[in-house]
């Protein structure tokens, strides 16, 4: 014990010390700083839109459909997920958890990624219409096992945006 003791005193022990407890600290945010963000938030029913996307090649607008004809892609509703596992990898712990809500009526409060303040106009609608690709707001979300946000979806990126595709820059485009 005694010999524990004395190497725990010197100068060296020390600095050593020191320096592991930097180094635990220095990974600790990194992780919270970069690589936590980039997997994105953890949802209820784990999804993968690299799966269904890239993999599967489905289309963005077979699941948001609203992307298409409303303002809000929003998210689909148990019911649009059940389409396709009603009968494909129906034994899969999760998609079992999609089925328990769908039989009993319940949607699933997924977390939301992107959304623009309440005051601001947006329409998905008008945006795919004009043949923007989602991947432009949204990033190459196809490549995502969890989604990530990718911009700051504030006043200066959309009007960066509008600027670049000569569309309106006039106030009450966005704000009415």
């Amino acid at each position: 014990m005694k010999n524990v003791l004395d190497i725990a005193k010197r100068p060296v022990t020390k600095i050593l010390m020191v320096v592991m407890l930097a180094l635990l600290a220095i990974g600790t945010w990194m992780f919270h700083n970069f690589y936590e963000g980039k997997i994105g938030k953890e949802q209820p029913i784990p999804f993968s839109h690299r799966v269904h996307v890239e993999n599967k090649n489905i289309s963005c607008v077979v699941c948001h459909e609203g992307a298409i004809q409303t303002s809000r892609a929003g998210v689909p509703p148990v019911e649009t997920c059940m389409l396709c596992h009603e009968k494909i990898i129906v034994h899969h712990p999760e998609i079992q958890k999609l089925r328990a809500h769908y039989n009993n009526n319940e949607p699933i409060y997924w977390e939301k990624i992107n959304e623009v303040p309440d005051f601001v106009f947006f329409n998905h609608s008008l945006h795919t219409f004009r043949k923007i690709d989602c991947g432009e707001c949204h990033g190459n979300v196809q490549a995502m096992d969890r989604v990530t946000r990718v911009h700051e979806l504030n006043m200066g990126f959309c009007i960066e945006c509008h600027k670049d595709k000569k569309a309106s820059i006039d106030c009450f485009t966005c704000h009415r």
